[in-house]
């Protein structure tokens, strides 16, 4: 019999390892229906939204020779404890705003439910390393700044917006 514990780590692995082969349908198993998610430019309620946010990224990576030849994710220290988890894991991927490579460096915490269902996904990185790397010269003068930050909210809250229309 499997512990909770080793169910939660058994979810996280199957989250990551779907991710890395940009399997959005998978990564959907994951959720349960009223999973919240939140990191530096999405803040999310439910399984539909947050799903549609994972095949956006997903599906802009696939379409994309250069983005798919670019893509890599990799994950590590995969911690559970009764119904709480976390992970650290790295994504290396170009932007598909401005075709910059990203090596974006995130650290995951997660609360699941009694099922081993993630109920909250809480994604942290440094916001001025992404910005950086993903904007180039703007991201490195304004990166820091709450304008280029609500800016970079705005711009992905649209893109998911006309995603899911498209859909």
């Amino acid at each position: 019999m499997t512990s909770i514990t080793e169910r939660n780590a058994q979810t996280i692995n199957r989250f990551y390892n779907a991710f890395s082969t940009l399997d959005a349908e998978m990564m959907a198993t994951c959720y349960a229906d009223n999973v919240q998610f939140q990191d530096e430019v999405f803040s999310l309620s439910g399984k539909n939204d947050t799903v549609n946010m994972w095949r956006m990224l997903c599906a802009a990576t696939i379409s994309n020779p250069e983005a798919l030849k670019a893509w890599k994710l990799t994950f590590n220290d995969v911690k559970t404890a009764a119904n709480i988890g976390q992970a650290h894991w790295e994504a290396h991927y170009l932007f598909s705003k401005t075709g910059r490579n990203v090596v974006n460096k995130i650290d995951a915490v997660f609360t699941f439910n009694e099922l081993g269902q993630i109920i909250i996904h809480r994604d942290s990185f440094d916001f001025w390393a992404w910005s950086r790397q993903a904007l180039g010269l703007p991201g490195l003068l304004l990166g820091w700044t709450p304008f280029m930050r609500d800016k970079v909210k705005a711009t992905a809250t649209q893109g998911l917006a006309k995603f899911v229309k498209k859909a």
